[in-house]
């Protein structure tokens, strides 16, 4: 070889070795500035946080690999990036951070196994079985650049993402497998094996983490196995939370909710029609009942709708709109039943002389306004607080314990949940059950001081048990929900408050058939004592 002809081949080798370099430089000056960002907690907006990891993978799509893989990671190893080749011939991979160099002993193992399926789909686009491929592979030990805006726990802060080229790669069919061990206590959490979303609308937040196309497994009480359809970001969530509902119980659970419901609607209707039929011997009691009647029906309606919308395919804004209407019959149901106690309240406070200025019409503005106003006020704020919540099942298995996801269409916040769902109901039921034994004190009374008490032993039977439906204190067996009384209280709460329509309307027929015996009674008789007009006063007209 002529020495230009040398001179140009050395060239031509410190030029290519001078481009791998400048590529492998920018791959780690990025990990290296993002470390620094995360270490330093510098504030990011969710643009720069998106800027910054895709900045990192297309930097790794476009390094050289000299041989069949290169890494690269940061001082800390807060951050690792590997980049593979693969071809059209390829029959899966296996990928352990036991063969990665520099993580620290101290820290939890993982894996990632993806199958062959994963460049069919490519590959038969493209119909060239020699074209080579690039898979990059990036391990975040942190949740800095994975924000979401419930700022969930993740399972030992790992965050394990993988791409191919720039491809989506999602409706696998073989799922890809990513192993998280752990040493630590999970008593009382739930573990879903979640994705990266990206929210492209979202100023606060570029993504939030999802369920969908993933399955949860613990194969072991250290290890959590998750299995999914696609390629993404994937970590565990940590939700503290009750034990999950064992998956055998759904379908007798939702079978009775189906039945008792559509049984609730009629029977709410029916209730409904009577009591308007009715409404002109008891005005403003019979307006109350018809009220409360309206808002079981509305919740009845809205609750067996929810998991049909919930469905992935469904839309996502028809979800988000009907859990807030089911949010807002919920709490217009409880309104109502404290409603119906503090008009109790009054019956038996001020027996003979009730009169209020508008009544009805102060009701109404505070059994239907004020939940209305809540729910608009949370939809004006942050409306991602309803949309599609994820149910825990776990399903028992010989070699551990799996773990599936049931859509609703509800409340996502827990701080929403926990404040106006259960703090709200905890209030409601804590003032009925105070209503509820003056209630039955002053009963008592009134059979104390006459001369057979035990004549109408059966009848305030019935009477209190109306009393409890009406009232709605058996919500309160929501607050049942831990150790021994988790099974339990999930039947008994099921069959109670999905029936709750049913019960109200025998307790309204129970009454219309009393009241026309003693209309009966009296014509027949001619006259009653004094005492007994003013016990029957308590126990009927006034409970109603």
């Amino acid at each position: 070889m002529d020495p230009w002809g040398t001179l140009l081949l050395c060239l031509c080798l410190v030029t290519s070795q001078s481009g791998i370099a400048e590529a492998s430089q920018e791959v780690r000056y990025l990990i290296m500035k993002m470390e620094m960002m995360a270490r330093r907690r510098v504030s990011l907006t969710s643009s720069q946080a998106r800027t910054s990891v895709h900045s990192l993978e297309e930097s790794l799509l476009n390094i050289t690999i000299e041989g069949s893989s290169v890494t690269e990671q940061t001082p800390q190893a807060t951050i690792q990036s590997l980049a593979l080749k693969l071809d059209c011939n390829f029959t899966g991979l296996s990928l352990s951070s036991t063969t990665l160099q520099g993580v620290p002993q101290a820290r939890a193992p993982h894996s990632m196994q993806f199958p062959a399926a994963l460049t069919q789909e490519v590959c038969g686009r493209q119909a060239r079985s020699h074209r080579e491929l690039r898979l990059i592979c990036v391990y975040f030990y942190t949740t800095f650049f994975f924000q979401d805006k419930s700022n969930s726990s993740l399972l030992n802060d790992y965050v394990l993402g993988a791409q191919l080229d720039h491809n989506h790669v999602r409706n696998l069919g073989e799922p890809i497998n990513i192993s998280f061990w752990h040493n630590k206590s999970l008593e009382g959490y739930v573990l879903t094996c979640v994705f990266w979303k990206e929210v492209a609308d979202d100023e606060d937040h570029w993504g939030a983490w999802s369920s969908e196309g993933c399955h949860t497994e613990q194969p072991s009480p250290a290890q959590v196995l998750c299995r999914c359809n696609h390629l993404s970001y994937f970590a565990v969530l940590m939700q503290l939370s009750p034990a999950p509902i064992p998956a055998e119980l759904l379908p007798p659970l939702s079978y009775i909710s189906v039945v008792g419901c559509s049984i609730s609607i009629v029977a709410s209707l029916l209730t409904i029609m009577l009591h308007f039929h009715a409404r002109k011997q008891n005005e403003s009691m019979t307006q109350i009942h018809v009220n409360l009647h309206a808002s079981v029906l509305l919740l009845n309606v809205t609750f067996l709708l929810s998991p049909v919308l919930a469905v992935p395919p469904g839309p996502g804004p028809a979800c988000m709109a009907l859990a807030a209407i089911l949010h807002y019959a919920l709490l217009s149901c409880l309104t109502w039943m404290a409603i119906e106690g503090f008009n109790l309240y009054l019956l038996l406070v001020r027996v003979y002389n009730i009169y209020i200025r508008r009544y009805l019409l102060k009701l109404c503005a505070v059994g239907w306004g004020v939940p209305a106003v809540l729910v608009l006020l949370l939809l004006a704020v942050k409306s991602s607080v309803y949309g599609r919540h994820m149910i825990p099942l776990s399903i028992s298995r010989s070699n551990g314990t799996d773990f599936q996801n049931i859509p609703i269409c509800w409340v996502r916040s827990p701080k929403v949940h926990g404040i106006l769902v259960m703090g709200y109901g905890a209030l409601t039921c804590l003032f009925n059950l105070v209503v509820l034994a003056w209630a039955l004190l002053a009963l008592r009374r009134l059979r104390a001081r006459e001369k057979a008490p035990s004549a109408r032993a059966c009848q305030d039977a019935i009477t209190v048990l109306g009393l409890t439906m009406l009232l709605g204190t058996t919500w309160a067996l929501a607050f049942f929900s831990f150790s021994i009384f988790l099974l339990p209280q999930l039947f008994f709460f099921t069959i109670l408050n999905s029936f709750y329509g049913f019960f109200l309307f025998l307790w309204f027929c129970y009454q219309k058939c009393r009241m026309e015996a003693e209309a009966g009674r009296e014509t027949g008789a001619g006259r009653e004592t004094e005492m007994g007009r003013e016990t029957e006063k308590f126990s009927s007209s006034q409970m109603m």
